[in-house]
């Protein structure tokens, strides 16, 4: 039995919603309302599943671990085929690479926690907010479109399939839409995103197909 604690919303749930479609396995969404007034993930329950707080966790025969990017490996060791890591060891680096300039760089500063820690400790209002969040996604984004710009190995950045790079990628770009961001210096970023949300593995774990009824 495999269970995702989940939030329909959270752009790293949204990831290993991705992977586990892509490797065809089955699991039981429970949800976990991390909206500011529900908090959902403070509670003494939810600390018991996962001490950080955080979303998404993963429990295997009541065994439990939280953080995406871990969970796309033990993913990719458990059931390796179809891969979402590249064949070459250079290749495999760079979709790692790729990966951890947003679950690493941009994603960390534009969470949920921090964005409340701005408004509620710094008095920063919805502009200085949206500011942050569109600088770090540009920071991030400008180096992750050279690389995919300079790509040229099928319809996604590793060859004819997509990897945890675009598994990661997808979510961000549809925060970045969420905040209003002008997305046109990044046609090749835009590409990729097209590409993946044409695959049913992509459609069936976006947000609005996971949102609460």
């Amino acid at each position: 039995m495999i269970r995702l604690y989940d939030y329909w919303r959270s752009s790293a749930a949204y990831r290993v919603r991705i992977a586990l479609n892509i490797k065809g396995v089955s699991y039981e969404q429970v949800p976990v309302n991390i909206a500011p007034g529900a908090d959902e993930q403070r509670s003494a329950e939810y600390r018991a599943v996962n001490p950080q707080m955080r979303v998404p966790s993963l429990e295997v025969d009541g065994l439990r671990a939280g953080q995406s990017t871990a969970i796309f490996e033990w993913l990719e060791e458990t059931y390796p085929d179809p891969a979402i890591l590249p064949v070459d060891p250079w290749e495999r680096l760079q979709a790692r690479s790729f990966t951890n300039t947003i679950a690493c760089d941009i994603h960390p500063l534009n969470n949920l926690a921090v964005l409340s820690t701005l408004r509620g400790e710094f008095g920063a209002d919805d502009a200085v907010v949206t500011r942050w969040y569109h600088d770090w996604i540009r920071r991030g984004f400008e180096a992750l479109e050279s690389f995919a710009a300079a790509q040229g190995k099928g319809d996604f950045l590793f060859g004819d399939a997509p990897t945890i790079a675009e598994i990661t990628l997808v979510p961000q770009i549809a925060n970045a839409r969420r905040f209003d961001m002008d997305l046109s210096a990044f046609p090749a970023l835009q590409e990729l995103d097209r590409a993946c949300l044409e695959l049913d593995a992509f459609k069936k774990a976006s947000p609005q197909a996971n949102k609460p009824s």
